[in-house]
């Protein structure tokens, strides 16, 4: 790569970095007005179902330091943010930061593996199909997965752990957290696969990465690389392999985050999903607040790659 084109590429990434931090204030600013005005009262989690009113309660906020203005409660947080204190869990009065590293790790090897499973298999049957697009072989693998997409995630994982686990005994069944780490190489093999293969996002990159790679193959510049015998992939590969590929994983980022919340509750994977499921259910404001903003940070980061990428392999695109 040309040294213009890091130079490029290092000029959009600033730009999108400062969107990224206007991007960040404002989810967490909505989810904290969201959490503020929804039912319920968090002392009231705090003090076993207790609701506190009155001098009592402002009590409370004062003893704790707590501003009784939802925006003052707001900058407290942000503030305690940015100086990495994300709180304690009202669950387990455990730091906040502490959990997310330990479910956070094992989320992000959840959501990479299966991305990289997905490419595993699109890659190849898109590159067959758009070559072969007349190949029964091929109609018949694009078929199968627009079958196995079309399947709900939950059930196709219970029928998963159904079949490796109870008849063929291949893989453990955890019981919770203790397991996870004396297992978590083996067993994290069959929630990769799932959420790779039965997410529903395999049939979509399979049709997209099919269309692009016959478009890219029927261009001028590929003909004229075909007629001279040159190798084609290495033309083409750029705009048909390099930018599709960087724009899925930034699009079905959400989607696979979404779907591993699914898959960590099937298959009781101790990862952010669950952390974030059972924060929802206890209504452990800053777990929630906490996950919200790392999922968004994720999802900004696919993004980042794939206009980085972008620009990497078009620097004129750095003026857009």
């Amino acid at each position: 790569m040309k040294l213009t084109a890091w130079r490029a590429a290092a000029v959009v990434l600033s730009r999108e970095l400062v969107t990224t931090i206007a991007l960040l204030v404002g989810v967490s600013l909505v989810v904290f007005a969201i959490l503020f005005l929804s039912p319920g009262d968090p002392f009231a989690a705090l003090l076993g179902g207790r609701t506190l009113a009155g001098a009592e309660r402002d009590a409370a906020f004062e003893a704790l330091g707590i501003p009784r203005t939802w925006y003052g409660q707001y900058l407290a947080w942000i503030g305690k943010v940015l100086q990495g204190d994300f709180g304690l869990s009202m669950r387990t009065g455990q730091p906040v930061a502490r959990e997310l590293l330990s479910s956070g790790g094992r989320t992000l090897f959840l959501t990479l593996g299966s991305l990289l499973v997905t490419l595993s298999v699109a890659i190849p049957l898109a590159a067959y199909c758009a070559v072969h697009p007349e190949s029964r072989r091929g109609q018949a693998a694009t078929l199968a997965v627009y079958v196995v997409s079309a399947l709900p995630t939950f059930w196709l994982g219970y029928i998963v752990i159904y079949v490796f686990t109870r008849q063929f005994g291949m893989f453990p069944i955890l019981s919770g957290a203790g397991d996870a780490q004396q297992h978590s190489w083996l067993y994290a093999l069959l929630p990769v696969l799932l959420l790779g293969l039965g997410n529903g996002a395999l049939s979509e990159v399979v049709r997209h990465l099919r269309a692009e790679i016959s478009r890219v193959l029927s261009e001028e510049y590929i003909r004229t690389a075909r007629a001279k015998g040159a190798a084609v992939w290495r033309h083409a590969y750029k705009e048909a392999l390099l930018l599709p590929v960087a724009e899925i994983i930034a699009s079905k980022m959400p989607f696979v985050l979404g779907g591993a919340i699914i898959v960590e509750q099937v298959f009781n994977w101790p990862g952010l999903g669950r952390v974030a499921w059972q924060a929802a259910q206890d209504r452990d404001y800053p777990v929630i607040m906490a996950v919200t903003l790392l999922a968004a940070v994720i999802v900004r980061l696919g993004s980042l790659l794939q206009r980085s990428v972008y620009v990497a392999v078009n620097p004129r695109a750095s003026a857009e």
